[in-house]
């Protein structure tokens, strides 16, 4: 790599922005980088409605020179009151074509190699959905979501999100993994990962859930040994709003929820968290 020139500029990263929120609009109004060469990552839930997904992640392109997204559950979610009506991986193609338009990258897109402060380090978006594996031992997927219908926790996915034309979500989540697992499998080339995920990769981080019912929708136990099989050096992403950094097998993991107003006006913290380098976050919520 010696013959690459490096960028100065950081890698942030930033997640569940969820814009329908005025007060959080508010918030990405005023986001700004650092330099002019900060890359950020956003890892899913930028809002549910197609219009409101393209203003924020069009604004973010503006003021950064790289934008790398991943979508969350609710982005995949088909609303009545969206102009877009497709469903499951057609929406989801939709928001991949978009964000071509506004020249933001996606996991369908070739991973980039971030060679600023921290780096080289590829970055991997990832789309990979969730199969309710994360459930009790013993319990049956039917079980386990009957457990959580009777403790009045049933994720809003179960009504909107689609998995068109696949048979259920778990088969469009194991459709996901295998393409996803062959991407990362040929880059392994001895150069450090980014690994961006809207869903936590492993079991551990949702253990501070207060409601353990909904783990269920929060990811894949396939995936709990991905970052050290893809040599990850940070696993990013969001989904449980509960943002803060943790450790396993010597790999930092951050998640970088924003949250809805009532979360985050209860714990202000940085809005952007610095993936690369470790250092100090940008701004404040």
């Amino acid at each position: 790599m010696s013959n690459v020139e490096r960028t100065d500029g950081r890698l942030w990263g930033v997640s569940d922005l969820h814009v329908a929120y005025p007060d959080n609009r508010e918030i990405l109004e005023g986001v700004r980088p650092a330099s002019d060469a900060d890359w950020l990552l956003v890892a899913g839930d930028v809002g549910e409605l197609t219009p409101h997904i393209e203003w924020a992640l069009t604004r973010l392109k503006e003021r950064f020179a790289t934008v790398v997204w991943v979508p969350g559950n609710h982005e995949l979610w088909t609303l009545a009151d969206d102009p877009v009506q497709l469903r499951g991986d057609l929406r989801y193609k939709y928001l991949v074509d978009m964000c071509r338009r506004i020249g933001v990258l996606t996991p369908e897109d070739p991973y980039p190699v971030w060679h600023g402060p921290g780096g080289p380090a590829r970055i991997a978006p990832l789309f990979l959905l969730y199969d309710y594996s994360f459930r009790p031992p013993g319990l049956s997927q039917r079980e386990a979501l009957a457990w959580a219908e009777e403790a009045g926790i049933v994720c809003t996915d179960e009504f909107f999100l689609h998995p068109d034309p696949y048979p259920s979500r778990q088969d469009w989540c194991a459709a996901r993994l295998a393409l996803t697992e062959q991407r990362l499998t040929a880059h392994q080339d001895g150069l450090p990962t980014v690994l961006v995920n809207h869903f936590p990769l492993t079991r551990d981080p949702l253990k501070v859930l207060r409601h353990q019912e909904f783990a269920q929708w929060c990811g894949t136990t396939r995936t709990h040994d991905w970052h050290r099989r893809f040599n990850a050096s940070v696993v990013v992403y969001g989904h449980l709003h509960i943002p803060r950094t943790t450790w396993a097998d010597g790999v930092r993991f951050e998640e970088v929820s924003l949250g809805y107003p009532r979360e985050w006006k209860q714990r202000p913290r940085p809005l952007l968290q610095s993936i690369l380098p470790a250092e100090e976050p940008l701004g404040s919520s």
